[in-house]
């Protein structure tokens, strides 16, 4: 028999009969019950896929390692966890889809509906998540003032919600509502071409979400971070002081934390450390905010000795890059000379609010400052809005790989539902 497909009549010893249709395929392949059906060896395909995810999984969990230790604070880190959390949920459909394995067709159809399962499984937590961030972020401007920045939050739980409800209420109106668009007919390309739309955005929906989870994962790991007690500065990052010149309590929770870890590292190592303040003088202060910072310090017991100001910045990277010039000077080393041996080049810590400790960290990074950060507490509707600006953050500064990843993910739904339609039609 030749390529092609035959309808096979089998009758049994007490008369009943069934009719089978089987497939020839190239090579003499043949399959039963449909095109990409049952045939001996199929089994090979899914072990097939689930061996190449487990090769992409292994790359990016190298990809991830080598980060961490080159530095925490850095958003291609977000990328490669993101990445795991993903691969890893495919992986586990994948050795389903190798254990139940029935026939390739069902196999493809598994691969399909990965997407949506992961955007369906997750709809009541971004629901309730967008309530939870809706109320943080009216909360917050009550707080901090009315501006589309403090309702980031509740802007991208809807926007996820909106994501993973919108294909379902397409599927709905084109199943029971259209007539321009048929999608009943299981050999025709409208059914296939919607399935297409459907999975891509489910595909890309749930890709961000864990590019989310993993920002999020990320910023706690930073902000609980302990920094190793080798330190001889610590940096405190300032922030908008008092019309008296007293501290915030924001300046001052950064401030406190900063004495608590000297305190720590001097009861485990015996080591003094040096306190830099940074911070110039805005506008609206009396003073700079190094200079406030300074006199809390001094009022705290902390010898002048052991206070470097930096009061000149007005940013965060200016805190670091300033900072940096002061302790090099005091160290006697040149700008542009880099240090003879690593090992003797001063070891910096900075201290800043929770949520602003991996942003903060990526500065330092940015300018080569090995800098390892440590969080005070704040309150609580601080932190969502914190990651969602790193999450958006994330996506900007590593948007060619993000854009490649999203498209590739596009053209594998679209690979996907071409041997869907291929396995109905031919």
């Amino acid at each position: 028999m030749g390529r092609g497909r035959a309808y096979v009549d089998v009758m049994a010893e007490d008369g009943i009969g069934t009719s089978k249709v089987f497939y020839v395929h190239r090579g003499g392949i043949v399959t039963a019950d449909s095109y990409f059906g049952v045939c001996r060896g199929g089994i090979i395909v899914p072990v097939a896929a689930l061996l190449y995810l487990l090769l992409l999984f292994f790359g990016a969990y190298r990809k991830y390692r080598s980060g961490l230790r080159q530095s925490l604070y850095q958003y291609r880190n977000v990328l490669y966890l993101g990445l795991l959390i993903f691969l890893g949920f495919w992986i586990l459909q994948s050795v389903i889809n190798v254990i139940q394995f029935n026939s390739i067709g069902e196999t493809v159809h598994s691969v399909t509906a990965t997407a949506r399962l992961l955007a369906l499984l997750s709809l009541p937590i971004a629901l309730l998540v967008s309530i939870l961030v809706t109320a943080s972020n009216v909360n917050l401007m009550r707080h901090e003032g009315r501006n589309w920045r403090n309702m980031l939050g509740a802007i991208l739980g809807i926007f996820f919600c909106v994501c993973i409800v919108f294909p379902e209420v397409m599927e709905y109106y084109l199943q029971w509502h259209a007539t321009s668009i048929d999608v009943h007919n299981m050999g025709g390309a409208a059914l296939y071409i919607t399935t297409f739309i459907e999975n891509a955005i489910y595909m890309m929906t749930a890709y961000l979400e864990c590019i989310l989870i993993a920002t999020i994962a990320l910023s706690v790991k930073a902000a609980r971070h302990i920094p190793a007690f080798d330190k001889d500065y610590i940096l405190i990052l300032g922030c908008q002081i008092g019309k008296d010149g007293s501290l915030t309590k924001l300046l001052q929770g950064r401030t406190d934390r900063a004495v608590e870890f000297a305190a720590m590292q001097k009861e485990k190592t015996g080591r003094d450390i040096v306190f830099v303040p940074s911070g110039g003088q805005g506008a609206d202060e009396i003073m700079a905010e190094a200079a406030a910072v300074r006199n809390y310090l001094l009022a705290q017991g902390i010898p002048e000795e052991q206070i470097l100001a930096e009061d000149q910045s007005v940013n965060t990277y200016e805190n670091f890059r300033n900072s940096m010039a002061l302790i090099r000077e005091r160290e006697g080393i040149a700008q542009a000379e880099p240090p003879a041996d690593p090992a003797a080049a001063p070891k910096i810590a900075f201290s800043t609010t929770n949520y602003h400790v991996f942003r903060s960290g990526m500065f330092a990074f940015a300018q080569g400052i090995a800098a390892e950060g440590i969080g005070s507490p704040t309150k609580r509707y601080f932190w969502i809005n914190a990651f969602v600006r790193e999450f958006i953050a994330a996506l900007v500064s590593e948007k060619k790989k993000h854009i490649v990843i999203i498209a590739l993910l596009v053209l594998l739904t679209a690979l996907m539902i071409i041997p869907l339609y291929v396995d109905f039609a031919m």
